[in-house]
């Protein structure tokens, strides 16, 4: 659910993160909108309004490949901009399709090395927009989930929310002890439309899974897994408020940063009762410059709260839009909201990201892919040639500017367009880290034009570089040249057993030798052209054959329509022996 920001007399009060302007839709737009959130909508209806939506956007996939299906030719630009449309067409109907989809599409908005970047830059737009359920509908789940009346609970309960989302709404109240809350309420059904959703999902990712084209060099079980396993997590609100309460404990001694307290009394699996902290959106400028608040500060603290959260804890906030960061009035303190999607890197992973740090810093592409396959982001494979090449040329020109020029969004995006044709697998925690820092950099720039995260970053990157060697230099050169003594070593030991394996595999025929020579593939592409090309001669010779029988027997109609699928492959074989032409002119 969008987290909450205030904004209350254009300074304090809460309000949905990002949310979109109020405008008056008809009762047609709204039923086709928000079908899913009626009563009467079957199970078989929902299959097909999703189904509808994949295949429609499987055949724009496969006519995005046609040349012939451009107007007036094809061009990368005409390439690009149908992407765009396309794109824009994806995030209405993911909002159509609801809350499940809704969130799907924001993890989505997180895997460039998965979708070209025209589809991730439109589903990073991509907000909750969403009707209110009922007031009586909300106090039924809050009695039903805490077993109380709702007076009982609290002295006063605001009937309007003060936001809705996919996954929920938030009321404020006011405890009988006087304490000011607000309530998060479960959105009634969402579990079951969970279940019905993702049984769908798994079927469509099998589907991608298994495709010739799509399912190549792409794990779509891993990935349909790993949004089952976020998509429960954010439907469980106690899981929610341990997160919170681990959250608010790391940043116990950081006096700039304001967590909200769980009221655990008044918490269960659907309801969240949070401690009421009003702040100032961290994106409402004229608000922050009223309160007197120095803008450029406030850009360098975002980047050193989530530097901290990552490097001092490993325990993460991994959604930072500007409706979750809010500022409070008085004392600038950094306030965060929503806590339902968090990472968190083990210390195993932590090792090995500081190896790849240490192979960025020595621009030492060998050492960079070996600890990206042990951390799991890239798959292995018999060729790692063009892989290690494409780390190189992204080290190449990563390097050529001091640390603290680095932009970490281009820095992301030139990752990600090298990952996107490679059989790279970014985890979740990458995927989160990076969408985080690309995030924190949009916001430091609203603030500060001047801003720039690496430069925040650079002291805590050379604090852990220095914690992993060592502060002493003459420990680091010791420490560097025993690690290399070391791998020279083992590398030497394990000589032997290579060349013994090599010999048994040698032995057994297991050694396979690729030889590619470009002559004879073009010889080979263009004997299976000539091939297809005769397929097509046959066919359209038996249908003009069988027209031409038919004719003569006076069936004039079945003629026409067979003379008209002739026009079919007499068409392709037509266009085959253009490309057939182009190529003898290429050569």
């Amino acid at each position: 659910m969008s987290a909450l920001s205030s904004n209350l007399n254009q300074t304090t009060a809460y309000a949905v993160a990002n949310s979109p302007p109020n405008r008056r839709r008809s009762p047609l737009e709204s039923e086709k909108r928000y079908r899913w959130n009626q009563d009467s909508y079957s199970i078989t209806r929902r299959r097909w309004d999703i189904w509808r939506f994949v295949l429609t956007l499987l055949y724009q996939f496969w006519l995005n490949g046609k040349k012939w299906s451009y107007p007036g030719g094809y061009s990368e630009e005409k390439l690009l901009q149908r992407r765009r449309r396309q794109a824009k067409w994806i995030r209405e109907t993911l909002l159509n399709l609801g809350p499940t989809f809704i969130k799907v599409g924001q993890l989505f908005s997180t895997r460039s090395d998965i979708f070209p970047a025209e589809y991730v830059d439109e589903l990073s737009k991509l907000q909750d927009e969403v009707p209110a359920f009922s007031y009586e509908q909300a106090t039924s789940i809050i009695e039903k989930e805490l077993g109380k009346p709702i007076s009982t609970l609290y002295q006063s309960f605001d009937p309007v929310p003060l936001a809705a989302a996919s996954l929920g709404q938030v009321h404020k109240a006011q405890l009988h002890t006087g304490e000011e809350v607000v309530v998060k309420v479960q959105r009634p059904g969402l579990k079951k439309l969970f279940t019905i959703d993702l049984a769908i999902l798994k079927k469509i990712a099998q589907y991608f899974q298994n495709h010739p084209k799509w399912g190549r060099g792409r794990d779509w079980t891993g990935i349909y897994e790993e949004c089952c396993r976020i998509l429960w997590q954010e439907t469980d609100y106690l899981l929610e408020g341990r997160n919170a309460d681990t959250f608010r404990r790391n940043f116990r001694s950081e006096a700039w940063v304001k967590v909200p307290r769980v009221y655990w009394r008044y918490t269960s699996a659907q309801i969240l009762t949070l401690e009421y902290l009003p702040g100032i959106k961290i994106s409402h400028y004229e608000a922050l410059e009223a309160a007197g608040l120095e803008r450029k500060v406030l850009a360098q603290l975002g980047a050193r709260a989530y530097l901290f959260q990552l490097l001092n804890h490993g325990f993460f906030h991994a959604d930072p839009h500007p409706g979750n960061l809010a500022v409070s009035p008085e004392a600038g303190e950094l306030i965060f909201y929503d806590f339902g999607m968090m990472g968190e890197i083990t210390l195993d992973t932590k090792n090995k990201l500081m190896d790849t740090l240490f192979g960025v810093a020595e621009k030492n592409a060998d050492r960079i892919v070996t600890s990206l396959v042990a951390l799991g982001a890239l798959q292995e494979t018999d060729d790692m040639g063009p892989i290690r090449r494409s780390v190189q040329f992204l080290l190449d020109n990563f390097m050529d500017k001091p640390f603290e020029e680095q932009s970490i969004t281009k820095i992301s995006d030139d990752l990600y367009e090298i990952a996107y044709d490679q059989p790279f697998r970014f985890p979740a925690t990458f995927t989160f880290v990076m969408r985080a820092f690309s995030t924190l950099e949009g916001v430091g720039k609203g603030l500060d034009p001047d801003f720039n995260f690496m430069a925040v970053a650079q002291p805590f990157a050379f604090q852990i570089m220095n914690n992993s060697n060592g502060l002493n230099p003459a420990n680091s050169l010791i420490d560097e040249l025993g690690r290399q003594a070391a791998q020279a070593g083992s590398s030497a030991f394990g000589l032997p057993r290579r060349i013994e394996e090599s010999l048994d595999k040698l032995d057994r025929g297991d050694i396979r030798v690729r030889v590619r020579s470009t002559e004879t593939d073009r010889l080979l592409r263009r004997m299976g052209t000539m091939q297809m090309g005769t397929n097509y001669v046959v066919f359209t010779c038996a249908l003009v054959l069988s027209a031409t029988l038919l004719f003569v027997n006076n069936y004039f109609a079945i003629a026409g329509v067979v003379l008209l699928i002739a026009l079919a492959p007499a068409w392709s074989l037509w266009r085959l022996l253009k490309r057939i032409e182009r190529q003898d002119r290429m050569f």
